[in-house]
C-alpha cells in the first residue's frame, strides 16, 4: 500500500471515529448498566441465540469506548462504521408521540445511543 492510501484510510478512520463520538452519546459505565436491564434484553432481532444483535453490538461498544484510539484495529473501526449506520437508519424511524418506553429507544439505547440525551 503507497503513502497516499495509507493517509486516506487514517482519514477516513478518523472521520468514522468523530461520528461514532457522536451518535454513541452513552457512557461505557452507562451503556454496561443499561445492557443487564430486562428492557435491554427485551428487544432486537435474535438470530437463532439468546442475544439480540444490538446488545451484542452494545458489549462491543463498550470495549471500544474503552480502548485507546491508537490501539483500535481494522475491525473496530468497521464495526464504528456499522454501528453509525445503524444509529443514523433508526433515528430516520422515530416513532410519533413519546418515546421513553418505546422498543424503538431502547433498541438505540443497546447501540450506544439515547434520544432521550
Amino acid at each position: 500500500m503507497g503513502k497516499n492510501r495509507t493517509k486516506d484510510l487514517d482519514a477516513r478512520d478518523e472521520e468514522v471515529a468523530a461520528e461514532f463520538a457522536r451518535v454513541v452519546n452513552m457512557g461505557p459505565e452507562e451503556l454496561e448498566r443499561w445492557l443487564e436491564t430486562e428492557e435491554s434484553q427485551s428487544v432486537g432481532q435474535k438470530d437463532g441465540g439468546g442475544e439480540s444483535t444490538g446488545h451484542a453490538s452494545g458489549r462491543r461498544i463498550v470495549k471500544l469506548l474503552r480502548t485507546k484510539s491508537s490501539d483500535l484495529s481494522e475491525r473496530d473501526y468497521a464495526h464504528m462504521r456499522k454501528v453509525v449506520g445503524h444509529v443514523h437508519r433508526h433515528l430516520a424511524q422515530r416513532p410519533s408521540g413519546d418515546v421513553t418506553e418505546t422498543k424503538w429507544r431502547y433498541s438505540l439505547m443497546n447501540w450506544g445511543h439515547d434520544p432521550l440525551e
